[in-house]
């Protein structure tokens, strides 16, 4: 069931592409449905804050008409980075499962060094993580060359 899900993600994350912004993609499922997906949109609105994970956040909280998802899961093609998984705490969301760790900006990083899972979030990662990092590997290298 995760792989139907993380493969949603990844469909979210080729949107961000066409707008030529970091190919992340988020997928908050509930019940074994599907409550809100959302891609970076970043670059387009000239907002910070607009990350795959935040504005998925923000369409799962309208449609479900309350601000904790607390059975909820969040899937989402890159590892979260700070701002997102405090989001992710916020918003009460028990369990995280991302494709591919994000070594510059990943929460991991941050939870290990300084902070613990208080809330004991479930995290799991690998789910389509090649595919992930091949998405990420040809923006990045279109934007350089």
């Amino acid at each position: 069931m995760e792989y139907k899900y993380m493969k949603l993600a990844l469909e979210e994350a080729k949107k961000s592409i066409l707008i030529d912004d970091v190919p992340v993609g988020a997928v908050i499922v509930k019940d074994n449905k599907v409550i809100a997906k959302a891609y970076n949109k970043k670059e387009c609105s000239k907002i910070a804050t607009d990350h795959a994970e935040i504005l998925a956040i923000k369409k799962a909280c309208k449609k479900m008409n309350t601000w904790r998802l607390e059975e909820c899961t969040i899937y989402v093609t890159l590892e979260p980075c700070l701002m997102c998984y405090g989001a992710i705490l916020q918003a009460r969301i028990p369990k995280i499962v991302y494709s591919t760790p994000s070594p510059k900006y990943g929460f991991t990083n941050y939870i290990n060094k300084t902070l613990k899972n208080t809330n004991k979030i479930v995290v799991a990662r690998g789910i389509y993580e090649e595919k992930s990092q091949k998405m990420l590997k040809e923006f990045f290298g279109d934007k350089r060359n």
